[in-house]
């Protein structure tokens, strides 16, 4: 006779030791894919832990894998199984739960907002936006703002979104209250005149807030951040450049003998990586000579060139080498298929790696 009972299968539900299905991998890929794309995981994070996922035995693994993600309205009905319930933060969502790019910009507008009714000054404005650009989680971006007053209109928190299957339950509830309640109005009341509907505003002299920071693998992108990068430093020069499609990261020497690391996004802030020890004879890449338009029609034949089916250019990294400075783009796709191609600043091919080459 077996000794497993009902029991001890809820126990080992509740302390994650259950056995993974092969459902409940692609589901845990399946909000890893959607945290990726929306700048909640690195690529080298997101591999990583994608291939972590793959080879997961227990569900409790894959609830280590994604309990600190975001589901959005894709994903809601795929969450991994046996999450456990944690503190909850304003919006719905525990603290360290990552933020994505869109929470990230939500902050800065919340920071305008208040830079422009006077709870900030110039210089605590600049200092938050800053570090807002820099936040991982949702938990460090609540704390850049739970002292300011919000309009009415002010973004809302994050909140996780109901299933597909919640959601069309609600609208059909709210369809029927709505008929019921028009109809008894029609059968009750009709008043002779319409009521006066609210004034009409005229909105046309409220300009937009727009934070410029194009995706970083356009020619509008990259343009962008080459000019950021020269009005900013005053050069194009740089030892390396990393440039992800939402932001990136620049190693660069203001003085010979070291180099100090900058992230951007749509704007530059200084790393808390330690200055780093550099000779001076290190190879740089000056971004002024990019040909643009020529290494983004390279990126779009990368996945072509490097035999990885479905892929797609994760990052590139712009170099200085002692044969010369490099562009060097890595493609992968959604199973970790991976290569590489090397260009010349001008778009000039230089090098393929391909996937199994």
């Amino acid at each position: 006779m077996s000794s497993r009972t009902s029991g001890s299968a809820g126990d080992a539900a509740a302390s994650g030791r259950m056995r993974a299905r092969d459902l409940d991998r692609v589901n845990a890929r399946a909000l890893l894919d959607a945290a990726y794309e929306e700048g909640e995981l690195a690529v080298e994070e997101y591999h990583r832990r994608s291939e972590q996922a793959q080879r997961a035995q227990t569900l409790g693994e894959l609830r280590t894998l994604t309990e600190d993600l975001q589901p959005n309205a894709k994903t809601a009905d795929f969450a991994a199984p046996g999450k456990r319930s944690r503190r909850r933060a304003a919006g719905g969502y525990p603290p360290g739960t990552r933020a994505r790019d869109s929470d990230r910009q939500a902050t800065c507008l919340l920071l305008d907002a208040a830079l422009a009714d006077g709870q900030l000054s110039a210089d605590d404005h600049r200092t938050l936006t800053e570090l807002a650009g820099g936040a991982r989680t949702l938990g460090e971006l609540a704390q850049l703002t739970d002292d300011l007053q919000r309009s009415a209109d002010a973004p809302a928190d994050p909140a996780p979104p109901g299933s597909r299957r919640e959601k069309w339950f609600a609208a059909g509830i709210a369809a029927l209250s709505i008929a019921v309640a028009v109809g008894t109005f029609v059968a009750v009341d009709r008043p002779g005149t319409p009521p006066a509907g609210p004034p009409a505003v005229d909105i046309g002299v409220i300009k937009p807030m727009v934070l410029p920071n194009p995706k970083l693998d356009t020619v509008e992108g990259i343009g962008y951040f080459v000019q950021a990068y020269r009005a900013t430093f005053g050069d194009g020069v740089a030892d390396e450049v990393v440039l992800y499609p939402t932001y990136g990261v620049v190693t660069r020497a203001p003085q010979p003998n070291h180099a100090v690391v900058y992230d951007y996004r749509g704007g530059f802030t200084q790393s808390d990586q330690p200055t780093r020890p550099r000779s001076a004879q290190t190879p740089t890449v000056d971004l002024s000579a990019l040909n643009v338009p020529a290494v983004v029609a390279l990126m779009g034949q990368a996945p072509a060139l490097t035999k990885v089916t479905d892929g797609v250019v994760n990052y590139l990294d712009i170099l200085g080498t002692a044969a010369g400075p490099v562009v060097r783009m890595y493609v992968g796709n959604k199973i970790s298929e991976n290569g590489y191609l090397d260009a010349a600043p001008d778009g000039r091919l230089v090098r393929v790696q391909a996937f199994g080459g």
